[in-house]
């Protein structure tokens, strides 16, 4: 989570960790955006040459210009808070706030086909998987029945993930 608040800017891991200081393209992005206060829900990403992201550039180098946030929800703007609203308004007010930003975030874009098919496209592309928001959704903290992840066994990270929990 991008957090940006009168206290100033924190890149919130999933057990609360503050990592601003590692990945200053994304805090300076999201210093730059025009919001009092925001809580934007993303992932930070390395990507390889060919654009695609590999999560061992993460492990490898945990701080520098290189990581981006892949922005793909907004929690709360400018004090108010979205998280009843549903999916595809906190989808479009997201990707207005992100609208000529800075390299630092970028919109995880919605696509508009079967989960099937981008599934078995981004498997194709080696992507470790995807993840789908039912619309009309409200935005729940965890698991939720309205948003469910589907990993592509062959990525290099779920399989290292798999390799790990066999440990």
């Amino acid at each position: 989570m991008a957090r940006r608040d009168p206290i100033g800017i924190r890149l919130l891991t999933r057990n609360g960790h503050d990592w601003s200081p590692r990945y200053p393209l994304i805090v300076e992005a999201v210093n730059r955006l025009k919001a009092r206060s925001c809580l934007v829900d993303g992932e930070a990403v390395a990507c390889d040459d060919n654009g695609v992201a590999v999560f061992q550039r993460l492990r490898r180098k945990p701080s520098g210009k290189h990581v981006f946030l892949f922005a793909f929800d907004l929690l709360e703007l400018d004090g108010e808070d979205l998280r009843r609203e549903p999916f595809e308004t906190r989808k479009a007010t997201l990707v207005s706030l992100l609208r000529g930003c800075l390299a630092g975030l970028r919109i995880n874009e919605h696509l508009p086909y079967p989960g099937d098919v981008v599934f078995r496209h981004a498997c194709k592309m080696g992507l470790e998987g995807i993840v789908s928001k039912r619309l009309g959704s409200r935005y729940v903290s965890g698991r939720s029945k309205d948003w469910l992840k589907f990993k592509n066994p062959e990525a290099p990270a779920v399989k290292r993930e798999a390799e790990e929990d066999w440990s």
